[in-house]
């Protein structure tokens, strides 16, 4: 099929109810994309810290899955006109290639109740959009990525939201955005639910809402500043500061992140009262960059967020999230970018990090995680774009199991239109 009758297929069928004379930038202006994802994921338990007896004789000794996506996304123009609207789609497919009964649960595939991995698990969405101005208003499937709420892309699959949002760029330098979510989908599920804590166990849930602003003080200084609430759960505050400073040929980037939390209504998830305090100073030059950062949690509970997504914290890594309760946590990282020395598309990051949790009766409560990431992407010829990533991660803890894991992720874009 050639393109030109493939965007008039698409056209017929999804700007069948826009006006005709207004659909040329809906189509124009349109992008479809395919891409393809290979990830192997093997990780090895070293012990039974946390466990009682009778669960450490039926605890899992390993994770280890293989499986295939495919992850389909439309993202349309808008329409001509002072106010543009447009429609976007987004189709996700996962496959097993390889899992047991014994080694299901690394996130990758739906579990049964078996504990037998899916053979496939598939969703799909739809997302109604206009724009006026610089100012965009998506409603239905959502990708959200702010300091509050960042969405789960680790895996096969991206976790995925459904509600609305907003985002305005009208003023020079200044992003904001707001936004409700009432459903949500992990990233090895097709089933919806409303939203709740992580590590949150019971029946509750509650509607997510959050607004927010980023500001470019001129090129070197960015502030943002958010508040969100999980309605029943907990309310949080988020100030961030990054600094650019040019330094001996490179730039030393200082960023410096605070989170206040606080449970709200009637606290399903436990009383919560804390401040996370972060930074981390990261000086880059000529491929080279280094970084160190400090974090302290301070307060009653541990950082809450939404469960399954990713936090916006320097310690989120590979296994372990060091938020836990007055959690104090020094971070060390280094990373090249090997185009410096000719060879495009190679990168490699290495870090290290250790947490000391001093809880009131659980004092001497440690954890510590190295993680290791060679990657490359193809610059050229007939796999050009093709994406090849190793991760080893190695995590220890005095309250939960070590591990060590060894993931291998291959991806592939097709761009269709």
């Amino acid at each position: 099929m050639s393109r030109s009758v493939f965007r008039g297929a698409t056209c017929g069928l999804l700007c069948g109810w826009l006006p005709v004379a207004g659909a040329g930038g809906f189509v124009d202006d349109g992008k479809l994309k395919l891409q393809l994802r290979n990830v192997y994921f093997n990780e090895n338990f070293r012990d039974e810290q946390g466990l009682t007896p009778r669960a450490a004789a039926s605890a899992k000794h390993e994770r280890t899955e293989w499986a295939q996506g495919f992850l389909l996304d439309y993202q349309s123009g808008f329409t001509q006109g002072t106010l543009g609207v447009g429609l976007d789609a987004l189709a996700l497919v996962g496959v097993r290639l390889d899992s047991g009964r014994g080694r299901s649960g690394s996130g990758l595939l739906p579990v049964h109740d078996d504990g037998r991995a899916a053979d496939e698990f598939s969703s799909a969405g739809l997302t109604a959009k206009a724009r006026l101005g610089q100012t965009v208003i998506k409603h239905g499937t959502l990708l959200p990525k702010t300091p509050v709420l960042v969405y789960n892309d680790a895996r096969l699959l991206p976790q995925t939201y459904q509600g609305t949002q907003l985002t305005s760029t009208d003023i020079d330098g200044l992003s904001l955005t707001a936004g409700h979510l009432d459903k949500f989908k992990l990233r090895d599920s097709s089933d919806s639910t409303g939203l709740y804590l992580d590590g949150y166990s019971g029946n509750a849930s509650g509607d997510f809402s959050y607004a927010g602003a980023d500001y470019a003080v001129g090129k070197p200084l960015r502030l943002s500043y958010f508040h969100a609430r999980l309605d029943g759960f907990y309310r949080q505050d988020f100030a961030g500061l990054v600094h650019d400073l040019p330094l001996a040929g490179g730039v030393l980037t200082t960023d410096l992140r605070y989170f206040r939390s606080r449970d709200s209504g009637a606290a399903h998830g436990g009383a919560i009262d804390n401040d996370l305090y972060s930074g981390q100073l990261a000086y880059a030059h000529s491929g080279h960059t280094v970084g160190a950062g400090y974090q302290v949690l301070d307060g009653e509970a541990g950082l809450p967020y939404i469960s399954g997504a990713t936090v916006y914290s320097f310690s989120n890594v590979g296994i372990g999230k060091f938020i836990e309760e007055q959690e104090k946590t020094w971070m060390a990282s280094y990373a090249y970018n090997f185009a410096a020395a000719g060879v495009p598309g190679l990168t490699f990051m290495t870090r290290y990090l250790s947490g000391d949790n001093g809880r009131a009766g659980e004092a001497g409560i440690k954890e510590w995680e190295r993680d290791a990431e060679l990657a490359y992407v193809v610059q050229g010829g007939p796999l050009k774009g093709l994406g090849v990533r190793l991760r080893n991660y190695v995590y220890r803890s005095d309250f939960a199991r070590g591990r060590d894991s060894n993931r291998v992720y291959l991806t592939y874009d097709i761009a269709l239109w």
